[in-house]
């Protein structure tokens, strides 16, 4: 007899999922049923901002399997249908049609829960006025190009400066807009500590971005027609025919809440090695809705990257098509750009460590792309978090130009493998003057943190 398996969520984690369960099960064997209450599968949000800039075309190249192609392998996939309600107990789901408004249960053997994140909208006056958005969704950035192009005035304002807080200020800069980015903290992209996020505020002036550091947003102004005109702080207004939202995100867990699943601090649901959420033998969970282990830190974190929501699909899909796999937890990489300027981090920051009960000491070194004498070398800068005494890496933040960013994944297989900074100037990289100097960034700051552990042991 074929068991079911209900998968809530039709993005990376959710089609990752099924797709790799399908792969191990036959549809005799195991009948796949996906609720999306969006109109795309399988995209990627991350290459929004560079739809909406122009760098990428057409809104199709962002999909990498379309509803079609899932269908066509036996995944019964159901667009534009809300799962509202769970019932762990009876394990059935009732979901909602949200064209039709017809509401259908459905029980299930297995159950995935894919829910994703939703963007922090706080409740200021104004904030669902007509040309404010949240970028999240393939639906999202659709509603934001719309409006563009509905839109005569050349004003934008972000408000937020994190990862999609800048890509899209340089989004709206490569369309043409004059671009305020109004940001609650120190410097932008608070995933750094401010002495590198300062780089990227020098930057984005450079571009032309109006950068407004240690400004609470306190409403947005409308005009008689409805429309956004201005976002409001507490000293000041910035005109604005659009607006987006780049505050964060939240875990999409309200269902997972409402049917009494274990959350973690985050609000991210609480999973095993292979996904399983904790005490729930028949329930897998992954993506931006839960929360993952920080290798370095040994503390549950909620950090939405595609690049764990795919893993995680995949582990799921293993799970419920009946093989084993597990996800051991991250160290916290991510990369960006902000037009060609490069950022990379990995690891903690310094109020992580604090945050940990580390002790630390921290390095920042300039170095280069490439050999000095080379054609195209650009500056790079490389700061460094090791612990006290022992040495061993707890982070890399990088800023540059041209071949900085990748750099970081050399410090993140140093800090999964647990290694000291001593143990890392040892590391045998490639070297040619095209691609580095003698000694990598990397290396030199790795140098300079031996140099400060040292120091620190004889004090």
């Amino acid at each position: 007899m074929s068991e079911r398996v209900v998968v809530i969520g039709g993005d990376a984690t959710g089609m990752a999922a099924a797709s790799q369960a399908r792969r191990l099960r036959k549809p005799d064997e195991l009948e796949i049923v996906v609720f999306e209450r969006g109109h795309f599968t399988s995209y990627s949000a991350c290459g929004i901002p560079y739809w909406v800039g122009g760098d990428v075309d057409d809104r199709d190249q962002l999909i990498a399997r379309t509803p079609e192609e899932h269908r066509a392998r036996d995944i019964d996939l159901r667009l534009r249908t809300e799962v509202v309600e769970l019932d762990v107990d009876g394990r059935r789901i009732r979901a909602r049609d949200l064209e039709t408004g017809d509401e259908t249960c459905w029980d299930y053997d297995k159950l995935v829960l894919a829910t994703g994140a939703t963007p922090i909208r706080p409740p200021l006056p104004g904030i669902d006025a007509e040309g404010v958005h949240g970028v999240q969704t393939l639906d999202d950035g659709q509603g934001l190009i719309d409006t563009l192009e509905s839109t005569r005035g050349r004003h934008a304002v972000v408000v937020g400066a994190g990862y999609i807080g800048v890509e899209m200020a340089e989004a709206f800069i490569n369309r043409g807009y004059q671009v305020t980015l109004v940001n609650r903290g120190p410097e932008p992209m608070s995933t750094l500590d401010p002495d590198m996020g300062v780089l990227i505020r020098k930057a984005m002036q450079g571009m032309g971005i109006r950068v407004i550091d240690n400004a609470e947003v306190t409403g947005i102004r409308t005009g008689s027609d409805g429309r956004v005109r201005a976002v409001a702080t507490a000293d000041a207004e910035y005109p604005a025919d659009v607006v987006v939202l780049g505050i964060g995100v939240r875990p999409a867990t309200a269902l997972a809440r409402a049917a009494g699943l274990p959350l973690g601090a985050s609000g991210g649901l609480l999973t095993d090695l292979a996904m399983r959420v904790r005490g729930h033998e028949n329930i897998w969970a992954g993506g931006d809705c839960v929360e993952v282990l920080d290798l370095v830190s040994g503390s549950e974190r909620h950090i939405p990257l595609g690049t764990h929501a795919n893993k995680h699909g995949q582990i799921i899909g293993s799970g419920v098509g009946g093989d084993y796999a597990t996800f051991p937890g991250v160290v916290g990489t991510a990369v960006s750009k902000v037009c060609d300027l490069e950022v990379a981090r990995t690891g903690l920051r310094e109020k992580d460590a604090r945050a940990a009960g580390l002790q630390f000491v921290s390095v920042i070194i300039e170095s280069t792309s490439r050999s000095g004498y080379f054609p195209g070398t650009a500056p790079m800068t490389v700061k460094m978090l090791a612990e006290r005494r022992t040495g061993r890496l707890l982070g890399v933040q990088i800023v540059g130009r041209e071949g900085a960013g990748k750099r970081i994944d050399i410090a993140a297989v140093a800090l999964t493998a647990r290694m000291t900074v001593e143990q890392m100037i040892a590391l045998d990289l490639g070297y040619a003057p095209p691609f580095s100097p003698v000694w990598d960034p990397i290396l030199v700051a790795a140098r300079k943190a031996v140099t400060a552990v040292r120091r620190d042991g004889r004090t």
